[in-house]
Parts: C-alpha cells; sequence; structure tokens
C-alpha cells in the first residue's frame, strides 16, 4: 500500500502561523546522558520496546484523526495530519533501519514484525474517509494557507487516491489485495536472489588464479586416471575442483580478474540466469501491478507510477531514452572495438568478443594506458582522511561543521556507531547523522542513506531536527585510519552523503516534504552531484593525504584516474540507458498472454547496446531495482544529467566556494520537495536545464555530453582503434 504520509521540504524563511498547541506533541526522547533507545527513542531501550513503539504511533494517530474530525480549520488540517505523518515514520524509518543494521536477531525480528503492523494501520489510514474528506476541504478552502501547506493538502489528496480511496468498494478491495500481493512478491524476488546466488564448479582447481582462491570452495570428484602406465590407466583418483558462487560480488570478481576465457563463461552464464524461480515472480509481479494500473484507469503500470513525477508519463521518458541511447551508440560501438582490436593485438586472438569478456579486456586496458595499481590510489584514502573530506565540504560550502558527540546509553546498535552533529555557528544545531561504517555479519551488504527523523515546524519557536543514517560496508576494524578505500567507494561515500546532505539542510514546515522526501526522479540529484566532488582534485587535496607519509594525493595521479573513468564511460552510459529502457517496457502496455520477459530483454540488448546478448541467460532475475524503481529507474538518468548541468554552470569555476554553498543551500536543498523540482531548478541554474515535453520534463543532455565527449572523437580512443 502507499504510505501516503512520507514527502520532502520549504523556505529558509518560515512564515508565522497559529497553532493550536493542544494537538502537538512528539515522542519522548531522553536527556543528554540518560540512558534510551535506539535512536533516542525511549521505547526501544528493549527488542520488544517495539510493541509499545507501534501501539503509542496508533494511540496518538487515532486522537489527532479524532481532532481533525471535529471540524478543524484548514491549517490545522494539515499540520494534524502531518503529525501523524511523523508519528507513524518514525516507526515505519526506524523499524527499517533496525531490520537491515541490528546484530541482535531479537531485535531484528521484533522491528520486522512492528513494520507489519505499522505497515497494516497505514492501510487503515490510507483508506479513511475522514482523513480523505478532511485533506480535501483543506485543499478546496485553504487559499490563505502557505504556499508549502497548500502543496501538502494537494499531494495528500493525490495519494489517498493513488491508494484507490475514490474507487467502489470492490475495486478498492482488489486494489488492497493486489497492493499485498505486489509486497509479497518482491519479498520472494529478494528472498530467492538472497538463498539461490548459483554456483559453478570448475576442474581443476588450478584453473582459479592464486588471487581468486579466497573466493572458491575446494571440491572433489571420482574421475579415471588416464595414463600412458597400462598398469594405472584407468585407476580412481579424486580430483580437486574449484566451487565458485556466483553472487554479484563474486561474479565481479571473475570476470574482471580470471584470465581463463571458459571459465569466465560460466560463471557469466550462470551468474546472469539465476535464480531461476524469479523469472516466474517477476512475470507474476509484472501481471498484477498491470492490473493495478488498470483498477486506476491508466494503460500500464509505468502510466501510473509516473504521474506524479516530473517526467509524468512513458511518453516524456521514452523520447528521452531514444535520444540518450542515439547519442552514445557511436561512442559505445567505438569502444567496442578498440577492446576488439586490444585482444587481437595482445593476445593474437581474432575471435568475436564475447560478454563475458568486457570487464577482463577493458580493466586490462584501462592498467595498460594509465598504469594505475589500485592499492596505490586506496593507499591516499584512509577511511579517517574521507571522513574529514565530508567535513572540509560542509565547512567550505555551508559554513558548518561536524562535531562528535556521544551517545546515550543504549542509543547505538553496535560499538563502532559514530554520532555527528551537523552545527552552523549563527544557527546552531542543524541535524543528526549517525555513521555505522563497518561491515559484519547479517547487517545490510551495501551503502545506503536512512531517515529516521524529518525535520518539521512544531512551534514558532520550535523546530524538530532531522535525524539520519549513513550505512557503509568497509572492512571492519577498530582504527578507521588503518582502513583505506578504493575511490570507488569514496565516490559512493559522498553519494550517499549527499543524500544525508539533503535531509539535515532541508528546513520545511512539514516533513512530509522533509530532505529526501521528493518525486522519485528528483531524489537522486543532489547525491548524482556529490559525486562530482569526490573526482575534483581541488576537492580531493584537501584531504586525500597517503596513509603513512602525510603526503597529499598527487595531481598526475588524480587526472590518470579521471583518464581510467572516461575510457569506457559511453558504454557504462549504455548499460544504464538499457537497465531503463528494460524497466520502461517491463511495465510498459501489455498484451495477454504476458511476453516472456527474456525475450523483451534479449530484444532491447540487441537493439540497444552494442553488446551481444547471451541465450538462456535470464539477467533480469536479480534486478532487484525492478521492485523498488519499477518504471522509475530512468530517475538514475534523469539525476544524472541536472548534476551535470548544474556542476557545470553552478560549482565548476570554485566547487568549494561558500557563494557556491549558498546558492546551493538555499535555492535547492533546504526546500526538499516542498517546491515544485521544475521551480527549484528554475531557480537554481535558469534556461537550459530542462524542456517540456508532452506535458513532462525532459533534463537538457548537453552537459554531460560535453563531459563525455559524446560529441567529439575522443584522442586517445582513436590511438586504441
Amino acid at each position: 500500500m502507499l504510505c501516503l504520509f512520507r514527502r520532502a521540504a520549504s523556505e529558509f524563511h518560515f512564515k508565522r502561523f497559529k497553532w493550536n498547541p493542544h494537538i502537538v506533541r512528539t515522542f519522548r526522547t531522553s536527556a543528554p546522558g540518560e540512558p534510551t533507545g535506539l535512536y533516542g527513542f525511549p521505547n526501544l531501550k528493549t527488542p520488544k520496546g517495539f510493541r509499545r513503539f507501534v501501539d503509542e504511533a496508533i494511540e496518538r494517530s487515532g486522537e489527532l484523526i479524532t481532532y481533525i474530525s471535529t471540524m478543524a480549520s484548514t491549517e490545522e488540517i494539515v499540520r494534524a495530519m502531518d503529525e501523524i505523518s511523523d508519528t507513524v515514520c518514525s516507526v515505519v524509518d526506524s523499524a527499517e533501519l533496525c531490520r537491515h543494521t541490528h546484530p541482535n536477531r531479537e531485535f531484528v525480528e521484533e522491528a520486522n514484525k512492528a513494520s507489519m503492523r505499522i505497515n497494516e494501520y497505514l492501510h487503515h489510514l490510507n483508506t479513511n474517509h475522514v482523513l480523505y474528506d478532511a485533506v480535501k476541504k483543506a485543499e478546496r478552502e485553504g487559499h490563505a494557507l502557505s504556499e508549502e501547506a497548500q502543496r501538502a493538502a494537494r499531494n495528500l489528496r493525490m495519494d489517498f487516491e493513488r491508494g484507490g480511496i475514490h474507487l467502489s468498494t470492490e475495486k478498492l478491495d482488489r486494489v488492497n489485495q493486489l497492493n499485498v500481493e505486489i509486497s509479497q512478491l518482491c519479498r520472494e524476488f529478494n528472498e530467492n536472489i538472497a538463498t539461490d546466488p548459483g554456483f559453478v564448479d570448475i576442474y581443476p582447481s588450478s584453473r582459479i588464479s592464486k588471487q581468486l582462491q579466497y573466493l572458491a570452495k575446494p571440491i572433489y570428484r571420482s574421475t579415471s586416471l588416464i595414463s600412458k602406465d597400462l598398469s594405472r590407466s584407468g585407476e580412481i583418483i579424486k580430483e580437486k575442483g574449484s566451487r565458485i558462487t556466483t553472487d554479484p560480488h563474486t561474479l565481479a570478481s571473475i570476470l574482471q580478474l580470471s584470465s581463463d576465457d571458459e571459465v569466465r563463461k560460466m560463471v557469466y552464464i550462470q551468474g546472469n540466469s539465476v535464480p531461476y524461480a524469479n523469472i516466474d515472480v517477476l512475470k507474476r509481479l509484472i501481471s498484477a501491478r498491470h492490473e493495478l494500473a488498470q483498477l486506476m484507469e491508466c494503460r500500464s503500470y509505468a502510466e501510473f507510477a509516473l504521474k506524479p513525477n516530473m517526467a509524468s508519463s512513458p511518453t516524456v521518458v521514452m523520447p528521452f531514452l531514444s535520444e540518450m541511447s542515439r547519442v552514445v551508440r557511436t561512442k559505445a560501438d567505438e569502444e567496442l572495438k578498440s577492446v576488439g582490436n586490444f585482444k587481437k593485438q595482445r593476445f593474437g586472438k581474432s575471435f568475436d568478443l564475447k560478454p563475458w569478456d568486457e570487464s577482463y579486456y577493458t580493466s586490462m586496458m584501462k592498467s595498460s594506458v594509465y598504469k594505475l595499481d589500485s592499492s596505490v590510489v586506496a593507499s591516499y584514502f584512509p577511511l579517517s582522511q574521507c571522513i574529514e573530506g565530508l567535513k572540509v565540504l560542509v565547512q567550505s560550502l555551508f559554513g558548518a561543521t561536524f562535531h562528535s558527540i556521544p551517545l546515550a546509553p543504549g542509543e547505538s546498535w553496535d560499538p563502532q556507531v559514530l554520532k555527528l552533529a551537523l552545527h552552523h555557528p549563527e544557527e546552531g544545531d542543524l541535524g543528526y547523522l549517525y555513521l555505522d561504517l563497518y561491515s559484519r555479519k547479517g547487517k545490510y551488504p551495501g551503502f545506503a542513506h536512512f531517515a529516521i527523523k524529518g525535520g518539521r515546524r512544531i512551534s514558532e519557536t520550535e523546530y524538530q531536527l532531522p535525524v539520519v543514517a549513513l550505512v557503509c560496508n568497509f572492512p571492519g576494524s577498530s582504527n578507521p585510519s588503518t582502513v583505506r578505500l578504493n575511490h570507488w567507494e569514496v565516490e559512493t561515500l559522498f553519494h550517499e552523503f549527499g543524500h544525508a546532505l539533503h535531509s539535515l539542510l532541508s528546513r520545511t514546515d512539514y516533513q512530509h516534504f522533509s530532505g529526501t522526501r521528493v518525486v522519485l526522479d528528483f531524489a537522486e540529484l543532489p547525491s548524482n552531484l556529490f559525486e562530482y566532488y569526490a573526482w575534483d582534485y581541488r576537492v580531493l587535496r584537501k584531504f586525500a593525504r597517503h596513509y603513512s607519509t602525510g603526503e597529499e594525493i598527487p595531481q598526475k595521479l588524480v587526472e590518470l584516474m579521471q583518464g581510467a573513468r572516461k575510457m569506457f564511460a559511453a558504454t557504462d552510459l549504455q548499460r544504464q540507458i538499457f537497465y531503463a529502457l528494460v524497466d520502461q517496457n517491463l511495465h510498459g502496455e501489455q498484451s495477454f498472454p504476458l511476453r516472456d520477459t527474456s525475450s523483451v530483454v534479449a530484444e532491447l540488448k540487441r537493439e540497444y547496446t552494442s553488446w551481444e546478448h547471451v541465450e538462456g541467460t535470464h539477467w533480469e532475475a536479480r534486478f532487484s531495482h525492478l521492485l523498488n524503481y519499477g518504471a522509475g529507474y530512468y530517475s538514475y538518468l534523469y539525476a544524472r544529467c541536472f548534476a551535470a548541468t548544474i556542476w557545470k554552470k553552478l560549482c565548476e569555476d570554485d566547487p568549494l566556494s561558500s557563494n557556491v554553498g549558498t546558492v546551493l543551500r538555499t535555492k535547492f536543498l533546504q526546500h526538499g520537495g516542498a517546491r515544485e523540482p521544475a521551480a527549484i531548478l528554475d531557480d537554481l541554474i535558469g534556461d537550459g536545464i530542462y524542456r517540456q515535453c508532452n506535458g513532462g520534463i525532459i533534463p537538457d543532455i548537453a552537459s554531460l555530453s560535453d563531459e563525455m565527449e559524446l560529441n567529439v572523437e575522443s584522442q586517445r580512443q582513436a590511438l586504441l582503434l
């Protein structure tokens, strides 16, 4: 079910308003130094505290619903609705973070139960006609409300209707059934990925190089000895082999580092074919989403999903993706040709390139041209210095500082978690950031930004500060100075930090709009913009220091890193376009019976990429972005285009300027979702960052094209052809 009580942010100057203090109540938090519970919520001192946490949220929401039903004013309706949102989302978000990161199994299990209970209650809220009627009244009669309050009323009404509240009882019941089914199918899809990563058995074990042996599990088989010694020929012996699990991490390592063509082929095919069960799960998911969309009077799930976004419809997204594909194709084809020539010149092999060759040979070409040693690069990025780099950003851009503050007893979920306050010398604390940096058993395996509390105006004198967590998976150590990051990990850290800043710097009257609670195709913009800071030498020299000598990172090394990054950038971009096209087509208009998803993927790969499709593979079976980003994967490409334009027109000349920071904060980050994205982009950059198309918005691609040299032939690539 849609969680209608979640979205985005507002003006830095707050309008004064009248507010009934009798209906304002926030969750209790402990005084500094006193024992508390997880994330500062006193209820969460023990795992079973999640039960009381849910109970209190439901109790308080009931009080607010009763208040709303007593003919509250339009302003009070919007503010009471936002308090319901804040109350419920605090439970939802805390449970989500706990489920993914807490090392105590009992806490995880109780968080799972809390998540299920609160989501059941969300269904009650999303189908509550008292709230729906009140929101319609606030929208209809709220002419005197602030712009943000009017936007909140309108968005809440639209979210109610996206949940089907306006439908007949029969249709609404079916919508609810489909939402439950969709949720279950998404869970099943992810569980299958976790439980069936696939594997291949390689004989003999010597085919796996020593540097990759750590990825293999020894296995044995009985085989007949073939020997010139006739007396021993046919003797049964045990042959040692290697079992390679084809999970994404292992798959990537083997494809990049194994010199054995056949091993790479076996691993590629298996890794792009499992879990087989998800082929059927995906088909059922697409069918359920399509039926849901039709009940909502949409021709496809893509049409339904895109309505609230900047793009607004598939008739906007598909021309954008087609344009991107055309622009990138020539250079991607050149890059493919260069790989083939390199293979032939280096190894005397003129065989056709196969998809399992890509990572191996492109990695080798980068090493050959740029002479980069990943261990040398990592020596300049101790984790402790990278955290200093984040502090450099906020100090230079926003005049703010991060400083460590002690965690109260019971507040943390792991001894290595840190808590930072973002402090401004004139404004005081702006928000709080938990850092959970190290990998451990049972923890969410990727990198992510989790909201815990959104910012909102409680009264004329009180503001609820945002609280977020940045979760990473760096190798565990008690001393961050001994942990050294690959540069892609630095880039990912800056990416997630962009999300965190969006939350911490937003200043909204309503938490419904706080920080990252924006439309999907606007959400990835801050994170993509801050990736640029991880590549700019003027930024890197401020914090990248050699772990033993303290030497500043050499400019020549950064230039080599930048060159290697660009070397196959067109191929990488083409891959992202292909992913977005798969997502749009699978969620587009359907004929019944549904087409086999693998045939759709195969056709799109042949048409829109430079590499061939391997028959019998089912890559989409573990493309989990189809779940959370159903019909929305194009958002990453929107973000890249917007970020490229903002970087070029605003940041590139002096990326650490306080003037740049002021513009980013006051015209962009502080607004979250409280203003229309187009209005934010207009205010930030002006003309040239987007254009209108079929009633929606398409980003301008000129800056990204220039950056990637898509309009001119790269001299370096020409040398390789």
